[in-house]
């Protein structure tokens, strides 16, 4: 018990910085508009310099990856099983197999710019499920490294970046395509990276096309689950014996299975619902402000452009896929 005291006071500056730099970000967010993901790793990059002190880098450290597991973990709370089958068949075939197609070949196109097997998946992960939630979800996973954490925070705030313009573009595009509102909502749906991008797309159009992107958006978020649990399988066998007896699956992944099956079943309290559903954005916000200020500029601007290529290729290639699936279930 005197052991957990101690290390919540030594965690507590770091964490105080983290939470205190995701409060300055939402108020700029709900205030200016704009990207929060973003906004917090630029603002956490601003204290950069505290990484050097010694009495931040715990709270920093647990803020960047327990706090983050949280927030995954919660997302369980936004997905049922009803609200993925209303949809039908054919538009669940066309996300899913969207999301399979955009990993396997957003994998080759990494591998094709030099980016390694790690960097690859990261940022084919993001753009095929759920932008940088699922950047980070997918990190978490990932064996660590000496570039792990630079890599991630170059997915997100590339991720977070590309879900922006399209959530400017896409609406215009659907239009000049002739959608109708429920065409239009799969293909939002299907192709932004962030959910909260998906949802004010989804709404430029219509009420109609905002329900059916935000449904659509969740069936993706439904896919972090057997992709982490594919990439945490496949770690695991990769893993050297003297790497520790580290768990097959994650807890955040069983939790998150747990709250989606006890969400679908009805059993979840819409109070609960209620208070958690924002819990796990701060969670997640406040995660990516830890990154933030773990990385500095210096160390991003060393990468080059290629990863950033990288992921405006995987995004057109997400946007063909789709406009070629919904052509055929029209």
């Amino acid at each position: 018990m005197t052991r957990m005291i101690d290390t919540a006071r030594d965690a507590m500056p770091g964490l105080l910085l983290s939470a205190t730099i995701a409060l300055a970000v939402r108020f700029v967010s709900d205030r200016l508009g704009g990207p929060a993901m973003l906004y917090a790793l630029l603002f956490g990059m601003a204290f950069n310099f505290l990484t050097e002190d010694e009495r931040f880098a715990r709270g920093i450290r647990i803020a960047s990856r327990n706090i983050l597991r949280i927030g995954v973990a919660l997302l369980g709370l936004r997905i049922t099983t009803g609200d993925v089958m209303d949809l039908g068949w054919p538009v669940v075939a066309l996300v899913v197999g969207s999301v399979v197609a955009t990993i396997l070949f957003g994998g080759l196109i990494g591998r094709a710019f030099g980016l390694k097997g790690g960097q690859s998946i990261l940022s084919a992960g993001a753009v095929a499920i759920c932008g940088a939630s699922a950047a980070l979800a997918i990190a978490s996973v990932l064996p660590p490294h000496k570039d792990h954490e630079r890599n991630t925070i170059l997915t997100v705030a590339g991720v977070t970046t590309l879900s922006t313009v399209a959530m400017v573009f896409y609406p215009v595009f659907v239009t000049y395509l002739q959608y109708d509102n429920v065409t239009a909502g799969i293909f939002l749906g299907a192709t932004i990276h962030d959910v909260a991008q998906v949802v004010g797309a989804g709404y430029i159009i219509s009420d109609q096309s905002g329900e059916i992107s935000t449904l659509v958006k969740l069936i993706r978020v439904a896919c972090l689950v057997p992709v982490v649990l594919t990439l945490s399988l496949i770690m695991h066998r990769r893993r050297s014996p003297e790497s520790g007896n580290a768990p097959l699956l994650p807890w955040f992944l069983v939790a998150f299975v747990v709250l989606v099956i006890v969400n679908s079943l009805g059993w979840a309290p819409a109070q609960a619902q209620a208070l958690l559903t924002p819990v796990s954005s701060w969670c997640l916000l406040t995660a990516v402000a830890a990154l933030g200020v773990k990385t500095s500029l210096k160390a991003l601007a060393d990468v080059g452009p290629a990863p950033f290529g990288v992921m405006v290729l995987q995004t057109l290639f997400l946007a063909a896929f789709v406009i070629g699936g919904v052509a055929l279930i029209r």
